[in-house]
C-alpha cells in the first residue's frame, strides 16, 4: 500500500461514492481530493485540498500520484450557462488531465458518458465526446472511460430531468433490446473503477453501459 490517488469532483455523486470506497481499499495509501469547497474527511488517509480551477497549474504539485480518477461535472443549469459548464466539463479536466500526464501519472479514469460525441447535437454529448477525444491523445500508461447511462443516487442538489429519468427510464429498459441502457447507480460507477485501479494493464479502454455492471 505505497501508492497516492488523485480525486476530481469528490463532492459529487460518483466521486463521494469513490472517496468512501478507496478510503477503505488498501490499493491506496493516500487519497488527495481537488475541490472548490472543503469536503468532509472520511479517513484519515484522505487529504482534502480546496484549489481554484481557474489557476489549477498552481496545484501541479499536487499532481505527483500513481492513479488520477476524474469524476468532475456539472449541468448548464448549475453552471449557470452553456459556457460555464464548457468550463468545468472539458477545460478544468483537461487541464487537469495535462498537469497529471507531466506529473508522471500512470493511470487516468474518467467518468464520461454513453453517447458522447465530439459530433453530437447534444451539447453535452458533444462537450463529453470532445473531453474523451483530448484526454486520449495525452501519454498516460493507461486511460479508463466510463460512459454510464442515467446515473442514479442521492445528491446535493436537484436534478429534474434526471429524476424523471430515472422513473421512466427503468420501465423503458424493459422493452426487448434496451436492457442494456438501464440506469446505475453512482455508488456502482464508482465500484467499478476501484476494481480498474487494482488491474496492471496498458492501453486505452471504454466501458460501456452493460460493462459497467460486470465484476
Amino acid at each position: 500500500m505505497t501508492q497516492r490517488a488523485i480525486i476530481l469532483g469528490a463532492t459529487g455523486l460518483i466521486g463521494g461514492h469513490l472517496t468512501e470506497q478507496l478510503a477503505g481499499d488498501e490499493t491506496f495509501a493516500e487519497i488527495l481530493t481537488l475541490t472548490r469547497r472543503p469536503q468532509t474527511v472520511v479517513s484519515s488517509k484522505v487529504y482534502n485540498h480546496i484549489v481554484d480551477f481557474e489557476r489549477l497549474e498552481e496545484a501541479a504539485p499536487l499532481f505527483q500520484a500513481h492513479t488520477l480518477f476524474s469524476c468532475l461535472g456539472t449541468t448548464r443549469r448549475q453552471a449557470g450557462s452553456l459556457a460555464a459548464q464548457y468550463r468545468v466539463d472539458v477545460e478544468y479536466q483537461y487541464k487537469a488531465a495535462q498537469l497529471a500526464a507531466e506529473a508522471g501519472v500512470s493511470h487516468y479514469l474518467l467518468v464520461s458518458s454513453s453517447g458522447a460525441n465530439p459530433n453530437s447535437a447534444s451539447a453535452y454529448l458533444r462537450m463529453k465526446g470532445e473531453l474523451e477525444e483530448k484526454v486520449t491523445k495525452l501519454p498516460f500508461k493507461r486511460i479508463s472511460i466510463l460512459q454510464p447511462s442515467l446515473l442514479l443516487g442521492n445528491r446535493n442538489h436537484s436534478r429534474p430531468g434526471e429524476q424523471l429519468g430515472a422513473i421512466l427510464l427503468p420501465l423503458i429498459c424493459k422493452l426487448p433490446g434496451l436492457r442494456r441502457y438501464r440506469p446505475i447507480e453512482g455508488r456502482a460507477v464508482a465500484g467499478k473503477m476501484v476494481r480498474l485501479s487494482r488491474q496492471e494493464q496498458t492501453g486505452i479502454e471504454i466501458l460501456r453501459l452493460d460493462q459497467l455492471f460486470n465484476p
